[in-house]
């Protein structure tokens, strides 16, 4: 249920940016740039990093959603679930799993990131531009959990699945498009 009195008792996120137009386009603009535009990681990888963030912050509206996009890119199903409990156990593609101990370790101690984790990264073969792509998204996904918890937004699992869904086929820019002019 939405702490935010005007909206609706089942508030989902988009009602909240149907609600603040103002903000929710260039943030939906930022989604769409650093989720879907040129990078070295596909939009697979960036849903994945996105869905594993919100798990790490325990942010079930978003981890459960992107979830489900990621899956929608290819992403094993399970493999969040796993990644989330335990990443050195998880059935993690090596080359992608130093990003994800990067944005793990970049949310849950972010003034105790060092070069050596950087490295890792580097040695997995991902380059710089790589390395700030995977940051761009920890950070956005880290600002999103926090409104969508500040909010109190709750979505069950047919929600997730059919937001997910819905983010695979339109994009970040199909939802911009669906928000009222203004």
């Amino acid at each position: 249920m939405s702490y935010l009195d005007s909206l609706p008792a089942e508030t989902r996120l988009l009602h909240v940016f149907e609600a603040y137009p103002g903000p929710a386009r260039p943030l939906l603009d930022l989604h769409e740039q650093v989720m879907r535009a040129d990078s070295p990681f596909t939009p697979g990888e960036r849903e994945l990093i996105a869905a594993y963030v919100s798990g790490v912050n325990s942010c079930g509206y978003c981890h459960g959603i992107h979830t489900i996009t990621a899956e929608a890119f290819g992403v094993p199903e399970g493999l969040l679930a796993a990644a989330v409990r335990d990443l050195d156990a998880a059935p993690v593609d090596e080359k992608i799993r130093p990003v994800l101990a990067y944005v793990g370790k970049l949310t849950r101690t972010p003034s105790r990131m060092t070069r050596d984790d950087a490295e890792a990264v580097f040695a997995a073969g991902w380059d710089d531009r790589a390395l700030h792509d995977a940051i761009q998204v920890c950070a956005l996904f880290n600002f999103m959990n926090r409104v969508v918890e500040g909010v109190g937004l709750r979505a069950d699992d047919a929600y997730a699945t059919t937001s997910g869904l819905r983010l695979r086929e339109i994009g970040y820019a199909g939802l911009a498009q669906l928000l009222p002019e203004g």
